[in-house]
């Protein structure tokens, strides 16, 4: 794959990511196969893993029509998004064997994908909720927005 559709794709996954933090993570892992990553994040495509990774993406999915969910805008939430966000693209950096300074370009993506992402998804559940959607029902336009995102992205 050539850097510049690996970077694209990179940001487009830290788009899904800052919209919903594990969802870029967990397609990564879940369109990877076992043994194609290197070293230590190998262990990522192992089944417990994945597992996790699943099990926390639903979490968030549902945590996120809570009335109580933190803003994804304050510093340590949006933090948060852009690791998973360069997290994610390094696991697709990875994939494709990149060297390990080519890793800076796609992870730095998708850390601005991230940031991207995060402030899309706030500006959208504002102009849905200005129309009167409910916030529930925002969400889970925007839901779907992300992992068909990340889905498509990460696909083979």
């Amino acid at each position: 794959m050539r850097v510049s559709a690996l970077v694209l794709r990179s940001f487009l996954l830290g788009v899904a990511s800052g919209g919903r933090s594990m969802t870029g993570l967990a397609a990564a892992a879940l369109t990877t196969r076992p043994g194609e990553l290197p070293g230590g994040i190998a262990a990522l495509t192992g089944a417990k893993a994945r597992g996790l990774v699943v099990a926390g993406a639903l979490g968030e999915l549902a945590a996120d029509k809570l009335p109580n969910a933190p803003s994804r805008l304050t510093p340590p939430s949006l933090a948060a998004r852009m690791l998973a966000g360069a997290g994610s693209a390094g696991v697709l950096a990875a994939r494709e064997n990149v060297t390990p300074v080519g890793y800076l370009l796609p992870t730095a993506a998708g850390a601005a994908g991230a940031l991207v992402g995060s402030v899309a998804g706030a500006r959208w559940r504002a102009i849905a909720g200005g129309y009167g959607w409910p916030s529930p029902a925002a969400a889970l336009v925007e839901d779907a927005a992300v992992v068909g995102l990340a889905a498509a992205v990460t696909r083979r």
